[in-house]
């Protein structure tokens, strides 16, 4: 299969790009897969309601079968023709928060099949604010399955080239609309127990769930790696984001970090190993390793979850070996930073 590669700006969607924009749409629509710009990552999408495109997403990304999809709508009106009742805090989060950031969990109806929820009788839905995205979903008729565009397992693409060095040859379209503008998935939270749960976090933090629902849970499985709980979507027990080299997060007082690493750092480089280190603005000049980046900004922790997965996808570009990260705060979006982090190093965390 040839994969078509089309450029779009989102600030500049002019005729030729509702041209090309229109064409995949009716991909989907005939059963297709396209890979577009999202404002947290880039998704591989296929039409939602229909079974055999929810098949194709899981083979062409590897992913497990039982790993539910999010169904990507652009008006409310949609949500309420896929599923059975929407909460009262559904309309609520989605007054507050979208289009934007944020998936909901809601019981479905018939119409969307267990082949796009994973088996479960429940739907992920969210509404992207992406001007590409928005007009992509239109075009296509309302429902576009879309996990992260990439390999499952790996770190989710900011950038197309991404998509292309994953998905090229495997899907009939990829729609490049630049660098995304958070760098992480949105925030998941489940409607269909008492109190909302966060099963996901992201750019919507607990706090400003619960400044609108005023009571909300977090499954405890998100950054506790010693956690004995089953976790409460099946997508959420399997290694995602993972370099191809290994990934190990410091954690302690910054001197002590900073003297940990180097020292770990200056070992693999003796035995021959390629070492790369992320570290903040304020951290950069201290490190020595083969390949030292900063994330940003600890000030502005969105700086950092926008830059991660870049990150790590360049390592992977340099053949690095050995990674280190700092830890960052637990709270905010500092939670969604080390939820994607612990899960890149499969949980490897050293106290110094």
């Amino acid at each position: 299969m040839k994969t078509e590669l089309v450029k779009i700006e989102e600030d500049n969607i002019d005729e030729k790009a509702l041209e090309a924009i229109e064409r995949a749409g009716k991909i989907m629509k005939e059963g297709g897969l396209v890979a577009f710009p999202t404002e947290t990552v880039y998704g591989l999408g296929g039409d939602a309601l229909n079974p055999e495109s929810s098949k194709k997403i899981y083979a062409a990304k590897g992913r497990p079968s039982d790993n539910p999809l999010i169904v990507h709508v652009c008006c409310m009106e949609d949500v309420e023709k896929i599923v059975s009742e929407v909460p009262e805090a559904a309309y609520k989060l989605a007054d507050a928060f979208w289009p934007g950031p944020l998936t909901m969990i809601m019981n479905k109806s018939d119409a969307v099949p267990k082949e796009t929820t994973g088996g479960l009788d429940t739907v992920a839905i969210r509404m992207p604010s992406n001007k590409i995205a928005a007009q992509l979903i239109k075009a296509e008729g309302g429902y576009i399955a879309a996990p992260s565009a990439n390999i499952s397992g790996r770190p989710s693409p900011t950038v197309a080239k991404y998509c292309v060095e994953d998905l090229d040859g495997k899907i009939e379209m990829i729609i490049d609309g630049g660098q995304v503008g958070i760098g992480l998935e949105s925030t998941i939270v489940d409607l269909t127990v008492d109190t909302p749960m966060i099963l996901r976090p992201g750019y919507i933090t607990f706090e400003m769930l619960q400044n609108v629902l005023g009571s909300v849970d977090v499954d405890k499985t998100i950054i506790d790696a010693n956690s004995k709980l089953k976790p409460k979507a099946p997508g959420m027990k399997y290694r995602h984001y993972a370099p191809k080299g290994e990934l190990t997060i410091v954690e302690g007082s910054q001197q002590n970090v900073v003297e940990y690493i180097n020292k770990e750092a200056k070992s693999y480089m003796n035995e021959g190993k390629r070492v790369g280190i992320i570290c903040t603005d304020a951290t950069f000049d201290l490190y020595k390793a083969d390949e030292v980046k900063s994330a940003g900004n600890r000030e502005n922790e969105e700086t950092i979850a926008k830059q991660l997965f870049k990150i790590l996808r360049e390592f992977d570009d340099e053949n690095v070996d050995v990674m280190f990260s700092e830890s960052f705060d637990e709270s905010g979006i500092g939670q969604a930073i080390m939820n994607r982090l612990l899960k890149a190093a499969g949980h490897h965390v050293e106290h110094v």
